[in-house]
């Protein structure tokens, strides 16, 4: 089989289970993972042979993702600012709306050694980046899944950067420290949103890490507001992930929690995505 009969079987394979322009974006990375083909690879070799496990590979893939297992879990990793993640079906997959909240800290935390904590790190992609991208920082995460905290040390291993981790519950989160900067992307998502989800995600992912009872949407916020107003330093931000439908309630809970400078930020798709503060 040759690299293009095997794109067009892809093609073919999963069309309905995603948009064309989704299905090439998963036809590069399935290259990437099967082959070590680059984009570039895949435009030069579309005559080349493939090795004769690619077909059965190929095969495999293309049932299981039409039976709409993410593509993640299948290959086992996921690019998140600029690295590759391990992912396993313990921790969610990282998505690219929350590589923009680790712009936006990166870029309003120029100072260096600064002390950093991220709540409910999952796979460590905030916390790893943060590591990674932050002068000199010293990061801590925590998330009450023992099996999420496992990949979460495989990846700071793999990506060579050193982040604390420790197992404890957000709702009564530990350790007892100060810090200059708490991130959080919480389970913010009702139950009553659950059944209009694209299937990929509410029967894959780990629901612990994604819904909140809608009699109290905002339970980790309220966890997690005054945890960070004891812990961070005077002038110390806050940075937290938001369901779109709850913005100007985190905000009041932010401000009612003694935060000044309370933004409320959109993602790069118009969505209300973050909310940002400072303690005062």
């Amino acid at each position: 089989m040759k690299l293009k009969e095997a794109i067009e079987q892809l093609r073919n394979g999963l069309a309905g289970v995603a948009e064309p322009q989704e299905v090439q974006a998963m036809i590069r990375i399935i290259c990437e993972d099967i082959f070590n083909y680059d984009p570039v690879d895949v435009a030069l070799r579309q005559e080349s042979e493939l090795p004769e496990f690619a077909q059965e590979r190929i095969t495999d893939l293309i049932a299981r993702m039409r039976r709409h297992e993410p593509l993640q879990y299948i290959i086992g990793w996921a690019r998140f600012h600029g690295h590759k993640f391990k992912v396993t079906p313990t921790v969610l997959i990282p998505r690219p709306e929350t590589e923009q909240l680790v712009d936006i800290i990166v870029n309003e935390n120029p100072a260096s050694d600064l002390r950093v904590l991220d709540m409910g790190t999952g796979s460590g992609c905030i916390a790893i980046s943060l590591a990674r991208a932050l002068k000199f920082a010293s990061v801590d995460a925590l998330d009450v899944s023992r099996d999420a905290l496992a990949v979460a040390r495989e990846n700071a291993a793999a990506l060579k950067v050193k982040v604390r981790f420790f197992e404890s519950d957000m709702l009564l989160p530990q350790p007892a420290a100060t810090y200059d900067v708490i991130v959080s992307n919480p389970p913010y998502i009702c139950w009553s949103e659950r059944e209009s989800m694209e299937r990929n995600v509410k029967d894959y992912e780990p629901g612990q890490a994604l819904f909140v009872p809608d009699n109290d949407p905002l339970m980790f916020y309220k966890a997690i507001a005054p945890y960070a107003q004891q812990s961070l330093e005077k002038g110390g931000r806050l940075y937290l992930e938001i369901n779109q439908r709850f913005g100007n309630e985190v905000k009041r809970l932010l401000e009612d929690n003694g935060f000044e400078d309370v933004r409320i930020i959109q993602d790069t798709f118009g969505k209300v995505r973050f909310a940002a503060a400072v303690k005062s």
